[in-house]
């Protein structure tokens, strides 16, 4: 991933010192099970231990000779440790080491990403105690509908990115497993409590049954929970973007000191790190369907999936460390506007009253398709004058035959509309 969008920690984990760090920590831990069951000797165990390492411009050196990195690591290791380097990788294929190791560069990569995730859980729920009660013209189709509160439109966000955080937990727990079993599966040429005890030492779990490789299943799962929460970020972000336009203005995202909007306008304050964060969105659902074509190789394997993931490891955990911090600055510095919010609500001459009079003329008897057209026909006519839906329903005979003064007095109030926020917010909170 391109330096812009890549976090330090996160891209100090996936640079080629760490890849190959990686790969020689279970090397080791593959010669401290060996160790422990005696065919090791200890002596040996010691020399690996105090001499096993790299250098990568070496180990990139020797590669243009073996066209293999796998093995060009191995003998840039061997030239450090001396004649105890026979026991490194005994038994072992390339894929033991390899798909363990990614386990645990996914593992760690997790983690970053669940902290990103605490972040914005926390400034979304932050909006949503705030702005409890703060009432705004709810939309569907872009079209005024009816009012909610800024704080339960946040709260339905909280709920959302919690799911997609119980998703990422459970797609996480199924790539943190490695697998020391041979170029089939099959133990071959090892003992299975190598497996077990070298995973033991790097915290992975076993993978029960393997091949050459861990079925990519599993990180197919991980890279669609990536997606699904990229789909999270896209969906805030387009709200905002839509909040923010000129015509609504009733949130805005943070516009820094010096900050220019337009090389040609001045004047302008655009929704850049929205429409940036929907785009960069993309590109980590687009990387989950490189995933799930990873999944079916070729009997043991092939490596097809291999170039694929060399590059989608790495992209869809820095982007998703990098839209999850950025989304959570933008909702620490947005800039809500309750005026605006109320001058909106207003905005559809109070039509979004509709319902409570269509319900009420129900329930004062008459049927419902017909106090269906009577309301319609005064919310039209509302719409094309532009007047004052209230004022048209107390003025209109048909409805004040069925409805008194004081019921529809009653009907006008715009908190109705949260008497069941508390509920609401005690299952999303708890």
């Amino acid at each position: 991933m391109i330096e812009r969008y890549t976090r330090k920690a996160m891209g100090d984990l996936w640079s080629l010192e760490n890849r190959f760090a990686a790969w020689l920590e279970v090397e080791l831990a593959v010669c401290e099970a060996w160790t422990r069951l005696g065919r090791v000797p200890e002596a040996d165990m010691a020399v690996i231990r105090e001499k096993a390492g790299f250098d990568v411009a070496r180990i990139l050196e020797i590669e243009e000779t073996t066209r293999h990195d796998v093995i060009a690591f191995l003998t840039a290791v061997e030239e450090r440790v001396g004649p105890s380097a026979r026991f490194i990788h005994l038994g072992c294929t390339s894929s033991d080491i390899v798909d363990t190791a990614n386990a645990l560069l996914l593992g760690r990569a997790g983690d970053l990403i669940l902290a990103d995730l605490d972040g914005l859980l926390t400034a979304i729920k932050d909006l949503a105690m705030r702005f409890k009660g703060q009432l705004m013209i709810g939309r569907t189709h872009g079209i005024h509908a009816e009012p909610l509160s800024f704080g339960m439109k946040m709260a339905s966000f909280y709920a959302e990115f919690s799911r997609h955080r119980e998703r990422f937990v459970a797609a996480l727990t199924g790539v943190r497993v490695g697998k020391i079993s041979g170029a089939v599966g099959g133990y071959a040429h090892l003992d299975p409590r190598v497996e077990a005890i070298a995973m033991d030492i790097m915290g992975l779990a076993v993978d029960p049954i393997s091949t050459q490789i861990i079925q990519r299943d599993r990180h197919a799962a991980f890279f669609t929970a990536l997606a699904l929460i990229a789909g999270g970020v896209e969906r805030l972000s387009t709200e905002l973007r839509h909040l923010q336009r000129t015509e609504v203005l009733e949130a805005e995202e943070g516009f820094a000191k010096g900050q220019k909007g337009s090389s040609a306008m001045p004047h302008k304050k655009n929704p850049i790190s929205a429409e940036n964060l929907c785009g960069l969105s993309r590109l980590i659902r687009t990387n989950a369907l490189a995933s799930l074509e990873n999944m079916p190789l070729w009997h043991e394997r092939d490596i097809s999936h291999s170039s694929v993931e060399r590059v989608i490891m790495p992209d869809s955990t820095i982007l998703a460390d990098y839209t999850l911090a950025r989304l959570t600055n933008i909702l620490k510095n947005l800039k809500v506007n309750p005026d605006n919010m109320a001058r909106n609500l207003m905005g559809s001459f109070g039509l979004f009253y509709s319902q409570r009079v269509l319900l009420a003329l129900i329930e004062a008897g008459m049927d419902r398709q017909e106090a269906y057209v009577l309301v319609q026909r005064v919310a039209m006519a509302c719409w094309e004058g532009r007047k004052s839906f209230p004022d048209a329903v107390r003025a209109d005979p048909a409805i004040t035959a069925k409805l008194a003064p004081a019921v529809l007095d009653a009907l006008f109030d715009p908190t109705y509309y949260l008497a069941h926020e508390d509920l609401i917010y005690s299952r999303v909170f708890g």
